[in-house]
């Protein structure tokens, strides 16, 4: 392992005891990747919070916690700084006090979640409660090197942005954050960018719906680390339905970055996106192909539903404006819980613009900070919808509930009546 004379500073501890472990994981990390030389990181995304796994620790106290479940390391190592635009995904609301029973909890992990994210603050992390950073202030531009767990801001970050970072999990992530550095292998490097598949698109996708579907589709017919590139000539997509493209991909396939051919500043055109690749599989998307995947994704048969959930990744404020708009004057069924996820800073604009009182007088909860994934189901829940095919396939590895997948119209129009019509 190369290591210049900054780096070696921190692993020899002169800028205190938390780096030097944090870059003595990520050099081991390193190692193991077969990377020679470490890269800078400019930003981090980071998974902060009083979760479940952390409990394992059998400590209350930070930096023990801290310590033994993110530096891997027996000793403890006070958390004193972390500057490296860092931003957090927190598994509780941040501020649930007003709101507590639609969290699902109690006020013992309340309180703790709010102390371990005081921590993280005094550290230098922002708080963002979100699963869209670069929708909110995380914005590592082309050619700087980003840390995040998220798979759908991986994809979006490498794919829009030409960002280059890889999903490395929980604990790399914390490391990077602490030292400042992350092995330069994956998408770090310019030969692991370049597209391997060509993928035609012949459905002409156009609602998000339409490219959440198309996502899952894609990935189902794509090997694991594959970096396809899609040509053009479909409808162009907005950020809004790139975010539910990304998301199914990243879930379908575990893709890290995908071209699309005149959007990506890699990929100007299909050759430019090759970077001379001669080994390039080509592979068509039919109707056919999406047809297969919505029926793979959605229970047909008709279903008494007991719980909705709405926005993952999570809602652009225009997305729950139109969800207001929709439920402006209406009651959601009585025996149907509905929860709607989106951004704090959205949720902000939602308050403002009215929105969330109207979410909230028709029967349904706007919520920030978590989904199901991180903070579990309400009791009871037999039967769950969704209209994200990523939430829907993690809800399959979460819950006993059946689990059903539509468009947000057919999701709203389920939380009226309370009953899951089909196809």
């Amino acid at each position: 392992m190369n290591l210049d004379d900054t780096q070696k500073a921190i692993i020899e501890g002169k800028r205190g005891k938390a780096p030097q472990k944090a870059m003595e994981l990520i050099v081991r990390y390193a190692e193991v990747l077969g990377a020679e030389r470490l890269c800078r990181v400019s930003w981090a995304d980071l998974f902060c919070g009083a979760h479940h796994y952390l409990d394992v620790a059998g400590s209350d106290d930070f930096d023990r916690i801290f310590s033994t479940m993110s530096l891997c390391t027996r000793q403890t190592a006070e958390l004193k700084q972390m500057d490296r635009g860092c931003i957090c995904y927190s598994g509780v609301e941040v501020d649930c006090s007003e709101v507590p029973e639609k969290m699902l909890a109690g006020p013992v992990r309340q309180a703790k979640n709010l102390a371990m994210l005081s921590r993280f603050v005094d550290s230098g992390v922002i708080l963002s409660g979100s699963c869209v950073p670069y929708l909110l202030g995380f914005v590592p531009l082309a050619g700087e090197h980003f840390v995040s767990c998220e798979s759908s801001a991986v994809l979006f970050l490498n794919s829009l942005w030409g960002a280059c970072g890889n999903g490395d999990g929980i604990e790399a992530s914390f490391c990077s954050a602490v030292c400042g550095y992350t092995p330069l292998w994956g998408k770090h490097l310019p030969e692991n960018r370049r597209a391997t598949h060509v993928v035609t698109i012949q459905s002409g996708p156009e609602s998000v719906h339409d490219w959440d579907v198309l996502g899952h589709a894609v990935g189902m017919r794509l090997p694991p680390m594959a970096v396809p590139v899609i040509a053009g000539g479909y409808p162009p997509p907005d950020a809004i339905r790139l975010k539910a493209f990304f998301a199914a991909l990243a879930c379908a396939a575990g893709t890290e970055m995908c071209h699309l051919e005149g959007i990506t500043p890699e990929a100007a055109t299909i050759q430019q996106a090759l970077a001379g690749n001669a080994d390039q599989v080509g592979i068509a998307v039919s109707g056919a192909d999406v047809a297969e995947s919505l029926d793979r994704l959605n229970g047909n048969d008709r279903q008494r539903i007991d719980y909705l959930s709405l926005g993952c990744p999570h809602y652009h404020i225009d997305e729950v404006r139109r969800i207001a708009e929709f439920l402006d004057g209406r009651r959601v069924h009585p025996d149907t819980v509905v929860h709607i996820w989106t951004a704090g800073p959205f949720k902000y604009m939602a308050d403002r613009c009215g929105y969330t009182r109207t979410i909230e007088m028709a029967g349904a909860h706007l919520l920030t900070g978590s989904c199901p994934s991180t903070r579990g189901y309400p009791d009871g829940v037999r039967s769950a919808a969704y209209d994200s095919a990523k939430q829907r396939m993690s809800a399959a590895q979460e819950t006993d509930a059946r689990l059903f997948y539509g468009s947000v119209e057919q999701c709203l129009q389920t939380a009226l009546s309370g009953i899951w019509e089909g196809h």
